[in-house]
């Protein structure tokens, strides 16, 4: 009987050691550095990077070939999202509103839907009242080709083809026009 008593609490220890103790966070599984704009927005803050954007080809909404490589000497967004994606959606309204301010700069955006069926995603796009780029990607091969599985993830590319700004999370607009105007006027 006290043998029994032993074992048993000794697997209840176990049990609760197990669910108590801390866990490893991988950095997927952390949340983006986030902040509130002015108007406050949550808007996650970009990192500076330096890495030659990918080779990345796909097709756009009407199914015709399209490439980054079609932008060389624009500053471009690169916008990995998806219909289904709450963060996604709320930074839309962000991106379009800053790709009508500065398309005429030499800037464009280009927004890449991870997977989601055609007709979703001219909704979308109608929805949105979406007039920059977008392309289809039904083998998520964009988020592969940046490595990074989080939506929505953001990346500038400058005229020379290097990757300059990463973003996982939604964008503010305040966020657009700190980070990615002084890219412009350069």
């Amino acid at each position: 009987m006290p043998l029994i008593l032993i074992g048993s609490g000794l697997i209840i220890l176990g049990v609760l050691g197990f669910i108590l103790w801390p866990k490893p966070e991988a950095a997927s599984d952390r949340a983006p550095d986030t902040t509130l704009d002015s108007g406050g927005q949550n808007s996650s803050i970009p990192v500076q990077v330096e890495f030659p954007a990918p080779d990345l080809k796909l097709s756009d909404l009407d199914g015709k070939p399209v490439s980054l490589d079609d932008y060389r000497g624009q500053i471009v967004l690169v916008n990995n999202w998806a219909t289904w994606c709450p963060p996604c959606k709320a930074e839309m309204p962000a991106l379009q509103a800053y790709y009508d301010s500065h398309s005429h700069d030499g800037f464009t955006i280009v927004a890449i839907d991870a997977g989601d069926p055609a007709a979703a995603v001219q909704d979308f796009v109608r929805e949105f009242g979406l007039t920059f780029p977008v392309w289809s990607d039904p083998e998520m091969k964009a988020l592969d080709a940046f490595r990074n599985k989080g939506l929505p993830s953001s990346y500038v590319i400058d005229g020379s083809g290097t990757v300059r700004l990463a973003w996982t999370g939604a964008i503010s607009r305040e966020m657009l026009e700190k980070h990615v105007t002084p890219l412009l006027e350069d």
